[in-house]
């Protein structure tokens, strides 16, 4: 597998490949970036990035789209937004994913496949994030209420998800949690039970209803949870409506 940034034919010099390395990294933090994001928050030219970004692009590393617009679209053409590819987000992924989808396929296959192995596998993801679930309880408990979701994006963080917090893009409705990157992508594509265990947690963690958005799981570029700032009436019943979506858009 290349290394984030190495160039097919000629040898990059340190620097070059230190700064190519920067930039994949700001992508993987921040998730899906214009070439203004990251000359902004990198300290660099525009010409200089979009540099770099021809060499991931072409290194297969990072892929542009047209950037995401939630809500209703404004006049003029969406901004062009770059993000890592499976193979860009290899080359920083340290789980051993092979392991954990054959893994999780043995526990499918030892309860007798159907619906008692997806019982199992549920089981298996509710107890995998209730075993990491102390440090996340502590920063969010001591956090008042208005900061709960940014504490429990640094405790996020520390665990390797890349989280932040931010408005959502409606004022007044809530937040959005969104985790840049997720160490067990390739076995939630296959086994989208873990995604939905981390979903019903966050809700238990922060007292209300959540909503997952978008998944890397699903193909989507971060993975999104709008959590309201006051739990509103939900869509479906209450048992099963911070899962609903849990793993795939909700459209």
């Amino acid at each position: 597998m290349k290394n984030v940034g190495e160039a097919p034919q000629e040898e990059l010099a340190t620097g070059e490949r230190s700064t190519r390395n920067r930039v994949a990294r700001s992508i993987l933090d921040h998730g899906p970036s214009t070439v203004a994001d990251l000359a902004k928050r990198l300290g660099l030219t525009q010409a200089a990035v979009r540099r770099h970004l021809d060499a991931l692009v072409a290194d297969e590393v990072v892929a542009s789209r047209e950037q995401r617009v939630y809500g209703a679209r404004t006049r003029g053409r969406p901004a062009k937004v770059f993000a890592l590819t499976d193979c860009g987000r290899d080359a920083f992924d340290q789980s051993y994913d092979k392991l954990a989808v054959d893994a999780l396929r043995w526990i499918e296959k030892s309860a007798g496949g159907g619906a008692a192995g997806e019982e199992a596998v549920v089981a298996f993801a509710r107890a995998r994030i209730e075993s990491q679930s102390e440090g996340y309880r502590e920063a969010v408990e001591a956090a008042p209420p208005e900061a709960r979701t940014e504490a429990l994006a640094k405790a996020l963080t520390a665990d390797g998800y890349a989280a932040t917090a931010r408005s959502a893009p409606l004022p007044g409705r809530g937040e959005q949690l969104c985790q840049h990157h997720c160490p067990v992508a390739h076995a939630a594509e296959q086994f989208p039970q873990l995604c939905e265990a981390e979903t019903e947690f966050f809700s238990r963690l922060l007292g209300t209803h959540v909503q997952r958005l978008a998944t890397i799981a699903h193909g989507d570029g971060v993975c999104t949870t709008f959590i309201p700032h006051s739990a509103p009436q939900p869509l479906h019943d209450t048992e099963s409506a911070s899962t609903s979506t849990a793993g795939r858009n909700p459209a």
